[in-house]
């Protein structure tokens, strides 16, 4: 079993902080507000030599009438019992509370070693104030400042104490990752919770109820590698709140860090110019795309007809890449969703994809034989060599006398031909001519 580390406690006592300062990152989203994490967030972390994991949580609160206080508590209770070990957080500011009260009688029941650690001492008379915590029947208690990261030492020291050595990290991060994206309360989170068959990620009607991106192992149907779910994307003009904005701008970097994007769509919505921003984006970064149309099952005529011409509508938008796969799915009804997954796994196999430079020649130079670039300005062109560049994406070089002539119509000539010739579904391609 892999060595695992939850932090919990009551909202905001400074979770998220610590789980930034102990993974080095940023990914946790951090504000004054309360309650900003909900879901169950896992970074990494090293110390002494040793890499274990490290799982954020929301805040744990009973008797809220929040309508995710509920959900969150069920994510706290599956981060406990995940972990090898709990660093169980308070704020030295506001003292014991009822809520610490609480959380401290559910750590009790779960057998599990738990780490009492005293937050925000930063100075003398605040370690003195520490000592109330003693009255939380815990045991002893460490000190600490998230913000500076002073104590942080001491607290990683414990830990190693009670983690085995003889573990290894599991290598999931060096996994390709499969990253959800689309714009707010299209069922990122519901296809995710239905593709992994349990409750992984909070799921509610209310837009923005994800605010980290959230990465899940998924290793099922012979199928290994890195699902992430991340919050909704509206436009610029319409996102008004900090916590909104960091949100985006960490779906945005997902994006940009991932490699293959799974690009939902609400069926009774359409295909819009946000999608379309979204799509873009992919393009841009050259990832693999796989378009998913979420809640199928609510469109009334759903005979074949429709779903082409829904598909067919999609496509002509995408113009000019447009092999792009397009699947219909409900997240509620479980409709093909595992087409999603193989279609995934597909796309991130022809986006890593590397042709024999013999091989490449061999093909490319029977098509120009055939096909040969028309002049342009009275220039004739002359194709000498191909090869496949070692990128991450499929990324070709073609010299010949003048690059500069060729047009663009008969790049996308060549381009089609490797599509139609290689499989390259789902995968922008790059065509480079270069002087020989």
């Amino acid at each position: 079993m892999a060595n695992i580390v939850a932090i919990v406690g009551r909202p905001n006592v400074g979770k998220s902080t610590l789980f930034n300062r102990l993974t080095e990152s940023r990914k946790a989203i951090v504000d004054e507000i309360a309650g900003v994490t909900r879901d169950r967030h896992y970074g990494k972390c090293e110390w002494g030599g040793l890499e274990f994991t490290v799982i954020d949580t929301g805040g744990y609160v009973i008797g809220s009438e929040d309508i995710f206080e509920d959900e969150i508590r069920k994510q706290v209770r599956i981060a406990v019992e995940e972990a090898n070990v709990i660093l169980f957080l308070v704020d030295v500011v506001e003292g014991i509370t009822d809520m610490d009260t609480q959380v401290a009688h559910m750590l009790r029941k779960c057998k599990k070693k738990v780490i009492l650690v005293v937050n925000k001492v930063d100075n003398n008379k605040r370690m003195v104030d520490a000592t109330e915590f003693y009255a939380l029947g815990m045991g002893d208690y460490f000190t600490m400042a998230s913000a500076t990261g002073s104590g942080t030492g001491d607290i990683l020291d414990e830990v190693l104490k009670n983690l085995d050595r003889e573990v290894p990290l599991d290598d999931i991060y060096a996994l390709p990752k499969f990253a959800i994206v689309g714009r707010p309360n299209v069922g990122k989170s519901s296809l995710l919770n239905a593709l992994m068959g349990e409750e992984r990620n909070i799921v509610t009607d209310v837009a923005g109820t994800t605010r980290d991106t959230l990465h899940t192992h998924y290793n099922k149907f012979g199928h290994n590698f890195i699902l992430v779910d991340t919050a909704g994307i509206r436009r610029k003009t319409k996102v008004h709140e900090d916590l909104e904005f960091y949100s985006v701008m960490r779906a945005v970097h997902t994006i940009e860090e991932c490699d293959v994007v799974i690009l939902v769509i609400d069926a009774t919505v359409g295909f819009d110019s946000q999608d379309m921003n979204l799509f873009g984006l992919a393009i841009k970064n050259r990832k693999g795309i796989v378009m998913v149309v979420n809640k199928w099952d609510l469109i009334q005529d759903k005979t074949n007809s429709t779903l082409q011409e829904y598909a067919d509508s999609i496509i002509e938008k995408l113009a000019p890449f447009r092999d792009v796969p397009i699947i219909f799915t409900s997240a509620t009804t479980k409709q093909r969703i595992l087409d999603v997954m193989d279609m995934a796994v597909k796309v991130h196999q022809n986006r890593i994809k590397k042709i024999k430079t013999s091989v490449l020649n061999e093909f490319l130079q029977d098509v120009v034989d055939h096909n040969p670039p028309p002049a342009n300005k009275g220039k004739y062109i002359k194709i000498k060599f191909f090869a496949q560049l070692p990128t991450h994406a499929p990324t070709f070089a073609i010299y010949c006398n003048s690059p500069q002539y060729v047009r663009d119509d008969y790049k996308r000539f060549i381009e089609n031909k490797l599509r139609k010739e290689y499989d390259f579904t789902g995968v922008p391609l790059q065509i480079f001519f270069r002087q020989k």
